[in-house]
């Protein structure tokens, strides 16, 4: 792994906003193979990360996991408010951005994904697949990234890629998503019971 000397370091930002509406019950807390599943999320990407952060507004319920936790700093701006909160509380130049709720969030699809940032000099290395972007398990060049989104914030625009005109974004083509996910299911996020239940025995 000698080629990696030169990467930057990484900040992994684990986003934990949303109401779990679907679920009944706050999915980041819910037991995923006896643990919270936002510790699985952790535990994943932990070897990946210089830093971990939790964004989440009700932090006393996430104390239990030990991490740096920030509360959302532009509230009421949806998904984008949440992008901006992840970036802007990073420490490091490079920002790996993930949802709380992806059982099979992948350490090396955003290895991968960061030696592409750094080679091609990439603002943004993202997925695209049959679903539209994925944001929510993307790679972000904090920099570049956060005037943009400031940008898009303050002309009252609400869609997370509203930006992206603005920075030069690296697509992850599905050919390449192969090589960097096997499994395929990294960008799975579980949004019922029954997900829940599926994910679970996909796991074990």
């Amino acid at each position: 792994m000698s080629h990696y000397y030169n990467i930057p370091m990484l900040s992994v930002v684990i986003q934990a906003g949303g109401q779990s509406s679907r679920m009944g019950e706050d999915k980041a807390l819910k037991p995923f193979l006896g643990k919270p599943l936002i510790q699985r999320v952790v535990d994943r990407l932990s070897p990946i990360a210089d830093e971990i952060i939790v964004t989440t507004n009700r932090p006393e319920e996430y104390q239990f996991l030990g991490l740096r936790l920030t509360p959302d700093l532009k509230p009421g701006r949806g998904a984008l408010g949440g992008l901006y909160t992840a970036i802007t509380s990073a420490s490091h130049a490079h920002v790996a951005v993930a949802a709380c709720d992806m059982p099979f969030v992948s350490p090396n699809f955003f290895e991968s994904a960061h030696s592409l940032l750094v080679k091609e000099e990439a603002d943004v290395v993202i997925a695209k697949t049959s679903e539209g972007y994925e944001p929510f398990h993307a790679l972000y060049r904090r920099e570049a990234c956060l005037p943009a989104i400031e940008a898009a914030i303050a002309v009252d625009k609400w869609k997370v890629i509203a930006w992206f005109p603005q920075v030069r974004v690296r697509e992850i083509q599905p050919d390449e998503l192969k090589a960097f996910d096997p499994s395929g299911l990294c960008f799975w996020n579980v949004n019922t019971p029954e997900e829940f239940e599926q994910a679970e025995h996909l796991a074990r």
